[in-house]
């Protein structure tokens, strides 16, 4: 398959890139504006040419990987990147509630102006597979467990966002008939985050240059962390299993985690690197919700997903990423 994976150059976009480069059929096109990832993470997962889009981006070969640099809020070069293209991963986004409740004219520009060029563009060039990296926040704060029937009611400006571009799928799936996928991700964690800003890959870091960490609330408030490995299978599986087009789909645990339980695991994992783990704790964070975990059921039933990594043994392998950085 022929695969555009837009924020290609990020955590998830390499990680999902270096496991399909394993079949050597596979093709991609990699369309990132470098605010996050960097040419150095792309090459750590394949080799690529760097392509220049003003002038005809040439066809894309069996193994071959092309990397454009530019923005997906730019509706010309999302249209010129969607060429002679079979599916599309779209990952690029503004991620975060902070950033969004920083900036929400960004956060909107970026995941729903940037969403709907690129599903248009799958639309002019009869892209026919559209995976969509979605998140729990739409739902807002509800009772969990998380499921794909709760009516969203979005607390922060990221939620809203991602709620507008999972409606966009849905109308896109309905009316042109392109098979739109949306993945709800969890906390997602792991090998290759070292740009990310989420908890565990930024408590990890600070920890290790003998930075206080800091809990924002009592730490009592829960999330579902996912370790990489089990994503990338979900997001595979999206691109490939037929008859899904149209749904959403909970990528998670099933298992809720307080930061105070999530804390006690780190504290363990890192002192046995002679690494110790300094805690404060601060005000809650606007927008933020209290409980967050998912109901995984309809993943396992229609996308044959599972997971099949501990968040200990997560913790770990993520903590002998950094300590090789």
């Amino acid at each position: 398959m022929r695969w555009l994976i837009t924020g290609g150059c990020g955590f998830l976009g390499t990680s999902v890139i270096k496991e399909l480069a394993k079949d050597k059929e596979n093709s991609f096109r990699v369309l990132d504006n470098l605010t996050v990832g960097t040419r150095k993470d792309l090459a750590g997962a394949i080799d690529f040419d760097e392509i220049d889009h003003s002038i005809e981006i040439p066809s894309l070969h069996k193994g071959e990987c092309q990397l454009i640099i530019g923005d997906i809020r730019d509706s010309f070069l999302t249209n010129t990147a969607c060429k002679n293209i079979d599916a599309i991963i779209h990952f690029a986004a503004n991620t975060g509630v902070p950033n969004s409740v920083e900036d929400p004219r960004l956060d909107m520009e970026c995941n729903v102006i940037g969403t709907f060029n690129m599903l248009e563009a799958a639309r002019l060039h009869n892209v026919k597979r559209f995976v969509f990296a979605s998140s729990g926040a739409p739902a807002g704060e509800v009772e969990p467990p998380i499921h794909e029937e709760l009516p969203p009611h979005p607390v922060s400006p990221y939620g809203a966002s991602k709620l507008a571009g999972e409606g966009y799928c849905s109308s896109y799936h309905k009316t042109f008939g392109i098979d739109t996928i949306a993945l709800r991700f969890g906390n997602v964690y792991g090998p290759g985050s070292k740009h990310k800003s989420s908890v565990v890959a930024k408590f990890i870091s600070l920890a290790m240059t003998g930075k206080r960490v800091e809990i924002y609330g009592d730490g009592s408030q829960t999330r579902d962390f996912i370790y990489i490995d089990d994503l990338v299978d979900a997001v595979i599986k999206a691109g490939t299993i037929e008859g899904i087009g149209g749904e959403t789909f909970q990528i998670a645990t099933a298992r809720e985690t307080t930061l105070n339980e999530l804390m006690d695991i780190l504290k363990s994992a890192l002192k046995k690197h002679q690494i110790e783990l300094d805690i404060k704790y601060g005000e809650k964070r606007l927008g933020d919700v209290m409980r967050n975990f998912s109901d995984t059921s309809k993943a396992r039933d229609l996308l044959q997903w599972q997971i099949n990594s501990t968040l200990n043994n997560g913790i770990e392998q993520t903590i002998n990423y950094f300590k090789k950085l």
